[in-house]
């Protein structure tokens, strides 16, 4: 079970980066002094890498947990 549980936090891991990235993202954008419309279209391209991100984070902590209860 010590594979799901270092599975997960890896999977965990790499969604965190995900959502830092997703994070730098937006801020560059919105430091760029972009029109409300562009903005919107940057924020837009980036709202679905950062739920996907956060479901692949949710799954990666389920997964912990699922072998911490496993073993």
């Amino acid at each position: 079970m010590y594979v799901l549980i270092w599975g997960g936090a890896a999977v965990t891991l790499f969604s965190l980066v995900g959502m830092l990235w997703c994070i730098a993202k937006v801020r560059n954008a919105r430091n760029a002094n972009l029109p409300d419309d562009e903005l919107r279209l940057v924020m837009a391209q980036i709202l679905p890498r950062n739920l996907a991100a956060l479901l692949l984070s949710a799954i990666g902590l389920m997964m912990v947990v699922v072998g911490i209860l496993l073993s």
